[in-house]
């Protein structure tokens, strides 16, 4: 999408850790903001911001805040396979947690309820920065679906609402949304729950 420069600015969500920068990119984890991590300018951004990690270490609940961090101008700089680009491009990264759904059930069972809609107000949240930074294509994907184990049609659905129906607060507000879902999984459950929502 940005690389083809036909869409101005571009924002990319990347499904953030809460409390480590880049996730485990450190010790070599494989998750999505380990990729990007890994392949662009966006580690060195996150570390300028501990204080966001450091008030998600001491206030311990799995819904988190919605704090995010706006990581501007970042230089791609390798594909999936890890080579090098020969023409690296800029990205904004959107950097925001989604509720760990799955550490909610099991350590504080009494907050599951609240997992719904703490997702819907965040994903709300994370369109209005790109909204109020200009972006013109956006990158959104399954937030929080994988080890954070979030319903995606509770995904697809809040960004759904968002986005879609003619009286959606976001609708027409940014010119390209895209939503790269990966699946590699026989079922392709959280792929085809996406394709259901969205056409991809």
């Amino acid at each position: 999408l940005s690389a083809s420069q036909e869409h101005g600015r571009v924002g990319v969500l990347n499904f953030a850790s809460a409390r480590n920068p880049g996730g485990g990119f450190i010790n070599g984890a494989q998750a999505q903001e380990e990729t990007l991590a890994r392949s662009s300018g966006l580690y060195p951004s996150l570390l300028k911001c501990r204080g966001n990690y450091n008030y998600h270490r001491r206030h311990r609940s799995g819904l988190y805040s919605d704090r995010m961090i706006f990581s501007p101008g970042c230089p791609v700089f390798r594909r999936d396979d890890g080579a090098l680009l020969e023409h690296p491009y800029l990205v904004d990264f959107i950097n925001s947690p989604a509720p760990n759904a799955g550490s909610v059930r099991r350590n504080q069972p009494s907050l599951t309820g609240k997992i719904e809609g703490v997702l819907r107000e965040r994903a709300s949240k994370v369109l209005a920065l790109a909204v109020h930074h200009r972006c013109d294509g956006l990158v959104l994907g399954a937030w929080g679906c994988g080890v954070f184990r979030n319903d995606p049609a509770m995904v697809a659905g809040a960004f759904h609402d968002l986005l879609v129906p003619d009286d959606a607060p976001y609708r027409g507000r940014i010119r390209t949304v895209l939503f790269s879902v990966l699946d590699t999984s026989e079922s392709q459950r959280t792929y085809r729950t996406f394709a259901d929502w969205f056409t991809i």
